[in-house]
């Protein structure tokens, strides 16, 4: 089985790309020894997304790693029209810390008086061999930001994100309807064009 090394150890992210596929070994870094925090500085989700990928394929040359694997990494977030394309890259950290409850409420807060409630989640995924060689591939998914928390399933802003396609949020959604719309599920769909 092809191994891939997701740069990544959020168990909600390893979950949803081991459920896409199960055709890979999807190793988070833990996996591999890796503990140290990555910098996401860059302006634009593929530049997050080549940081990550980037320091993973860089450990692995340090250990002289011979498996044959390849790296992915992905950066997300949801990108609110009204908000001029804000949390996006921020969307981690919007309200300061990894705090998933202020994040939400500070969406919340700032779109209460906003009649344009439009907003996209979007996926960037940077798949790299260990020479350093990429490709990139993204995924959208649209939807309204709903003036309150709906449902408890899924993670971050899914219970505020009314999907278009699903006629509920992403929070409540059942997981395998999630994963039939969601920008992380049309990206893991490039990425098999490109694998």
């Amino acid at each position: 089985m092809k191994k891939i090394i997701l740069a990544s150890n959020n168990k909600h992210k390893v979950k949803e790309f081991r459920e896409m596929l199960p055709e890979y070994e999807i190793l988070p870094l833990e996996d591999i020894g890796y503990y140290d925090d990555i910098v996401e500085d860059g302006e634009t989700f593929l530049d997050n997304a080549l940081i990550k990928a980037k320091a993973v394929v860089s450990f692995l040359n340090s250990k002289d790693f011979k498996e044959d694997v390849i790296v992915v990494a992905d950066d997300s977030g949801l990108c609110i029209n009204a908000l001029g394309g804000a949390p996006g890259v921020h969307s981690a950290r919007y309200a300061g810390d990894h705090t998933v409850e202020a994040n939400r409420q500070k969406v919340l807060n700032e779109l209460k008086d906003k009649q344009d409630r439009s907003a996209y989640f979007i996926t960037v995924l940077a798949v790299m061999n260990l020479d350093g060689e990429y490709k990139f591939v993204e995924g959208k998914t649209f939807g309204d930001i709903t003036p309150d928390v709906r449902g408890y399933a899924g993670f971050a802003y899914d219970p505020i994100f009314y999907s278009y396609e699903l006629g509920k949020t992403f929070g409540e959604a059942t997981a395998e309807e999630k994963n039939s719309v969601s920008h992380r599920a049309r990206a893991i769909i490039e990425l098999k064009k490109v694998l």
